[in-house]
C-alpha cells in the first residue's frame, strides 16, 4: 500500500482553518528536494483547546498541533500514537475525536497526568472524595519544603499524599483518587494564587529549594504568611478542567478510553505495540540540551512516591547533537515498525543554538535512514508572544512559538 497523498490543506488551507502559507522553501534531503511550507496553521490565541488540556508540563505543544493532523490523517477508531507523550496532549486530543490513544514515556508521571482525563469523574464525585480525606492527619515530611509552603498547607499536602499512596498500596485507588492526584500534582507549585505554593516559576517546572529561597528573598515573600486551602484549590481546578466537558465528549471518551494504552519505557523498544497497528504518530521528542525533565519534576515525583533519580537515569537528555541523533534514529526505526503502510508520522522539533541549528533538517534524513519517506516539512510560526514574554525571549526565538514538523510516511 502506498502512502496517502499529502492533503491539499497543507498547501491551500480552507478558510475555516484560519491559516495561511507565507512561503514555500525547499530542503535537500538525500539528494532530492523536499518542500518546507512556512506559515500559521492554527489559532495563535491561548486557551482555544478543550479545558481538559489545561495541565502544565514542561515543553508541551498546544493541542491545536495534534488536532491539525488527527483531523486530516486519521479516522474514528484509528490508533494515534505518541512515543514521547509528556502530559498526553496528542492522546487526549485523539480520544476527544474518537481515536484510540496510544502513548509511551519513560517518565511515569505521564500516565498519572493523562489517565484521569481519559476517564474524568463528575465534580460531585470529586467533592465527595475530598470530604472523606483526613486532612488533619499528622504526617511527617522528610523534605524541607518550608520555602514553598505555609506550614498548614504543607501538612494538608502531606496528608493527601499519605491518603493517595496508601490507597494505591491497598489497590483501592479509583477514578476519583486518580483525578485528585492528577490535579494536586499539577497544583504543587506555580506563579499565581491558584497553586499551593508561594510565587515561584511557572508550573511546568519546580526550582530547587535553594533557588526558591532566593526567589522569596528577592520578592520579599514569606511562605508562613501565605496559607493555601489545598482542598479548595483542587476543587477549583477540577471545575476549570471539566468546564468544557459535554455529554458528547464523555461518550467519545467512554468508547475509546478502555482501549487506550499508556506504556512507560524507552521509545526505541516498544514490543507491546504490534507491527503496523498505528495510523498516525504525532510527537515531539526530548529537546536537545535544553530541558532537564527529571530536575524539573523532582517535587512531582516526591508527591507521587516516584524515585526521581531512577527516572532521571532512564530519560534521554542528550548533551550533543550526535547523541541526540542516535537516540532519534532508534525511535524512528521503531516508528517505522509500528506505523501501518500508508500511515503518517508528524515529528515536531524546534530550533536550538539561537536558531542556528534547525532540527527539522536533522530529523528528515534520519527518518529516511530509518526506512520512512520525508514528504514535507511544515513550519508553523505564530505571532502570539505570551510564552516568549514569560521566558524573556523574542517571539519565534529559542523554540517559543515555532513548530517545525517533519512529515514522514511509511510506504
Amino acid at each position: 500500500m502506498s502512502a496517502d497523498p499529502i492533503p491539499e490543506s497543507l498547501i491551500a488551507l480552507p478558510e475555516s482553518d484560519r491559516g495561511r502559507v507565507e512561503r514555500v522553501e525547499t530542503v535537500a534531503i538525500d539528494g532530492r528536494e523536499v518542500p518546507r511550507l512556512v506559515g500559521e496553521y492554527w489559532a495563535a490565541t491561548q486557551r482555544q483547546s478543550h479545558s481538559l488540556h489545561e495541565v502544565s508540563y514542561r515543553a508541551c505543544f498546544k493541542a491545536e498541533l495534534p488536532r491539525f493532523f488527527i483531523e486530516r490523517w486519521s479516522q474514528p477508531g484509528d490508533v494515534v500514537y505518541d512515543p514521547f507523550m509528556g502530559r498526553g496532549t496528542t492522546l487526549l486530543e485523539a480520544a476527544l475525536h474518537g481515536r484510540v490513544p496510544l502513548g509511551n514515556d519513560v517518565n511515569p508521571l505521564a500516565g498519572i497526568l493523562l489517565r484521569p482525563r481519559l476517564d474524568p469523574p463528575g465534580l460531585r464525585e470529586v467533592q465527595a472524595r475530598l470530604a472523606e480525606i483526613e486532612w488533619d492527619r499528622a504526617v511527617e515530611v522528610e523534605l524541607d519544603l518550608s520555602m514553598f509552603y505555609h506550614p498548614e498547607t504543607l501538612a494538608e499536602i502531606a496528608a493527601l499524599r499519605a491518603h493517595l499512596l496508601g490507597r494505591e498500596r491497598e489497590g483501592r485507588l479509583d477514578a476519583a483518587d486518580r483525578w485528585i492526584r492528577m490535579v494536586a500534582t499539577n497544583r504543587l507549585t506555580g506563579h499565581s494564587p491558584g497553586f499551593f505554593s508561594v510565587y515561584t516559576m511557572p508550573p511546568n517546572q519546580a526550582v530547587t529549594a535553594e533557588a526558591q529561597a532566593k526567589i522569596n528573598e528577592r520578592r520579599g515573600q514569606r511562605p508562613a504568611d501565605a496559607y493555601k486551602d489545598v482542598r479548595a484549590l483542587i476543587l477549583r481546578k477540577s471545575r476549570a478542567l471539566l468546564r468544557d466537558l459535554t455529554p458528547a465528549d464523555r461518550a467519545w471518551l467512554a468508547e475509546v478510553a478502555p482501549r487506550a494504552r499508556v506504556l512507560c519505557g524507552d521509545a526505541r523498544e516498544t514490543r507491546e505495540i504490534a507491527d503496523g497497528s498505528v495510523a498516525l504518530v504525532v510527537t515531539s521528542p526530548p529537546f536537545l540540551n535544553v530541558v532537564q525533565y527529571a530536575k524539573d519534576n523532582w517535587l512531582r515525583c516526591w508527591f507521587n512516591g516516584i524515585d526521581a533519580q531512577a527516572v532521571a537515569a532512564g530519560i534521554t537528555s542528550p548533551r550533543s547533537l550526535e547523541e541526540w541523533s542516535g537516540a532519534m534514529l532508534g525511535a524512528l526505526r521503531e516508528l517505522r515498525r509500528v506505523v501501518r503502510p500508508g500511515g503518517w508520522v508528524a515529528f515536531e522539533v524546534g530550533d536550538v543554538d539561537g536558531g542556528r541549528l534547525l532540527l527539522d533538517e536533522v530529523i528528515a534524513p534520519l527518518g529516511e535512514e530509518a526506512g520512512l519517506v520525508c514528504e514535507a516539512i511544515l513550519v508553523n510560526e505564530q505571532e502570539f508572544t505570551k510564552t516568549a514574554n514569560c521566558w524573556g525571549v523574542r517571539n519565534n526565538r529559542k523554540g517559543t512559538n515555532t513548530n517545525r514538523i517533519v512529515l514522514l510516511t511509511r510506504q
